[in-house]
């Protein structure tokens, strides 16, 4: 079993809210309905939703490079940059995973993981 420990809920839904207001013109599921509609409770991405969804993450993860850094979306974040003296360069880097590393970039190897095992994406 893989995990990725994104935060709270509320440092996954920071990710979500973003995309929806910047990617999305503030239309939520517009342009990635298997991120942003998909309920961050319990419940899981299908294998074929998470074919879908690594086509997502890559697009977002591109314009989020190419997008000017935001704030942190917790003190854990900004606590955990400034430990690793990261100043982000762009919105990619301004979201950060517990378990290392940049958030849509986590999301994106827990996809490939579950891809190559031909297995869902449970939330929990």
């Amino acid at each position: 079993m893989e995990e990725v420990a994104v935060g709270g809920y509320s440092d996954f839904n920071a990710l979500r809210d973003y995309v929806t207001r910047e990617l999305e013109a503030g239309k939520p599921g517009s342009r990635f309905p298997v991120l942003i509609v998909h309920s961050d409770c319990d419940g899981e991405w299908s294998v074929p939703e998470c074919e879908r969804l690594r086509e997502e993450l890559a697009v977002i993860a591109g314009e989020m490079q190419a997008r000017p850094p935001v704030a942190f979306a917790s003190e854990w974040q900004r606590s955990e940059a400034g430990s690793m003296g990261l100043v982000p360069r762009n919105a990619f880097e301004s979201f950060l995973a517990v378990s290392g590393g940049f958030l849509v970039e986590a999301l994106q190897g827990l996809v490939e993981f579950a891809l190559e095992r031909r297995a869902p994406i449970s939330f929990q």
